[in-house]
Formats: structure tokens, C-alpha cells, sequence
């Protein structure tokens, strides 16, 4: 399986937008991504602008259909406008 985890930090006042356009790649990457295991995006609970975005897929052949699909393409890009700051991307293999 491959995992990856993504640390970033959201531009204040952007946090609506990142989690409206977040949730929306995360529903239509489950309809349509059966190599897709988990998709979980989450909030810090005290710094209300740091997010991480844990995603679990079947292998690399899942992971690359979801980099290729055209809603990625499609809303990645503005997700990343709303993030302030470089973000830290790290990939895993899953143990258990």
C-alpha cells in the first residue's frame, strides 16, 4: 500500500475555501477510485490554520490514477493557491 501524509499550513481567511474544495476532491476521489483506502483530511485543533491530508491507497497503480484524474487536476491547483508557505509531503508504507 502506499500512503502519503501532508502537513500544510492555510492562509488565513482561506480555511472556508481549502476545506469546501478539500471535501469535494475527497468525495468525488472515493465515488470514482476503488484503489482508494482512505482519503482523511484533518484540522490542528488549536492552530486552526495547520492541516494534514492522510491518504492510504491500494498500491502505486491507485495512487497514480488519482494524480491523473481530471477532478485532480481540476482541484488541486486551487487547493495549493490556498496554502501559505511550503508544504511538508511524505510518503509511507503502510504496516498495519
Amino acid at each position: 500500500m502506499v500512503v502519503f501524509i501532508a502537513t500544510l499550513r492555510v492562509a488565513a481567511g482561506r480555511e472556508e475555501e481549502f476545506e469546501r474544495l478539500q471535501t469535494e476532491l475527497s468525495e468525488i476521489a472515493h465515488e470514482n477510485e476503488p484503489g482508494l483506502l482512505v482519503y482523511d483530511v484533518i484540522r490542528h485543533a488549536e492552530n486552526r490554520q495547520t492541516y494534514v491530508v492522510y491518504a492510504r491507497f491500494r498500491d502505486r497503480e491507485a495512487f497514480d490514477y488519482h494524480q491523473e484524474a481530471d477532478f485532480h487536476h481540476r482541484l488541486v491547483p486551487p487547493i495549493l493557491d490556498c496554502v501559505e508557505g511550503e508544504m511538508d509531503l511524505q510518503f509511507y508504507d503502510w504496516i498495519a
